[in-house]
C-alpha cells in the first residue's frame, strides 16, 4: 500500500492518522528522509515492502525482533474512579485485571500531552516499547510510573534527598533532557528508570527482587518495603502504589 505526501504532513502526523508506528513507516520507507518530504510525494506504508515481500517489520505492540514487548496484548478497557488498596501486595488487583496497553496508552498520552510536545510524546512511546523488549518489564508499568514521577514532562527538575533522581522516572542518578538528542535522551532516561543504573536499581532488578510489581514500585519510591503495608511510606511517598496500581487499572480521579 502506498500514500500520497500532503501540504503539511510528517511521518509522525501520518502515524498518528493511520495508527501506526513511526518507525515501521520509516522501515517501510528506507531511502526517503522524513525531514525533506514533499507535496505529492509516494511513500509505502507498513505491512509490504516496496518489492511486494512480507514486512519484518511489525507495527506496536507486537515486538520487533529484539524481544517481546510484555503487557501489550490483552487487558481491559479500563474505566472506573479511584480505589484505596492497602494491605499486603495480595491485596492489589493482579496484572490478568489490569486495563490494556492501547486503553492506557490512550488514556495517559493525554496526560503526557500537557507536559511535552507530540514529538516528545511519540519519543516516550518509542521508549516505551523499545525499552520494555529489552528489559522484559511490563510496559504498562513503565508508562505509569513516568506518568506517575514526571507527567511525562521531558524538562522535569531533579530531585535530592540525599539521591539525585533526575529524568522522567526520577532514577537513581541517570541522564536527564538533552535538548540536543531528545529521542536519544528521552530513551536513556527510560532506560534508567527501568533497568537501572551503575548507582541504582530500576524497575527490571526490583521486580526480580521482590516478585511482584507492587512491591517493586515501594522499593522504587522508598528504597524498601514493608511488605504488610504498601502504604507504609517509608520515608517517601504513602499513596504510591495505591496510585500505580490505579493507574494500572485505568482509573480516573481529579488532577491525577
Amino acid at each position: 500500500m502506498s500514500y500520497t505526501i500532503k501540504s503539511g504532513d510528517t511521518f509522525w502526523t501520518i502515524a498518528q492518522k493511520l495508527k501506526i508506528s513511526v518507525d515501521a513507516l520509516k522501515a517501510a520507507n528506507p531511502g526517503i528522509n522524513p525531514q525533506a518530504l514533499q507535496v505529492g510525494q509516494v511513500i509505502h506504508l507498513p505491512g509490504r515492502k516496496p518489492d511486494g515481500k512480507p514486512d519484518p517489520h511489525p507495527r506496536p505492540g507486537h515486538g520487533n525482533g529484539n524481544g517481546h514487548i510484555v503487557g501489550a496484548t490483552g487487558g481491559s478497557n479500563g474505566g472506573g474512579g479511584y480505589e484505596h488498596y492497602s494491605g499486603p501486595a495480595s491485596n492489589y488487583p493482579p496484572p490478568s485485571t489490569w486495563a490494556s496497553y492501547a486503553a492506557l496508552w490512550k488514556q495517559n498520552s493525554a496526560l503526557l500531552k500537557q507536559n511535552a510536545s507530540a514529538q516528545e510524546v511519540e519519543f516516550i512511546h518509542r521508549a516505551l516499547e523499545k525499552v520494555s523488549a529489552s528489559s522484559g518489564v511490563d510496559v504498562r508499568c513503565i508508562l505509569c510510573i513516568i506518568v506517575q514521577e514526571s507527567g511525562g514532562n521531558v524538562r522535569v527538575g531533579t530531585t535530592n534527598n540525599g539521591v539525585r533522581n533526575p529524568g522522567l522516572m526520577q532514577s537513581h542518578n541517570g541522564v536527564s533532557f538533552d535538548p540536543k538528542d531528545p529521542e536519544g535522551s528521552i530513551l536513556q532516561m527510560v532506560r534508567d528508570g527501568t533497568e537501572g543504573t551503575k548507582d541504582g536499581d530500576g524497575l527490571t532488578q526490583l521486580h526480580k527482587k521482590y516478585g511482584n510489581y507492587y512491591e517493586a514500585f515501594r522499593g522504587y519510591n522508598s528504597g524498601s518495603v514493608n511488605k504488610r503495608d504498601l502504604n507504609d511510606p517509608v520515608g517517601a511517598t504513602g499513596d504510591y502504589v495505591q496510585k500505580a496500581a490505579n493507574r494500572l487499572m485505568g482509573h480516573s480521579w481529579p488532577n491525577m
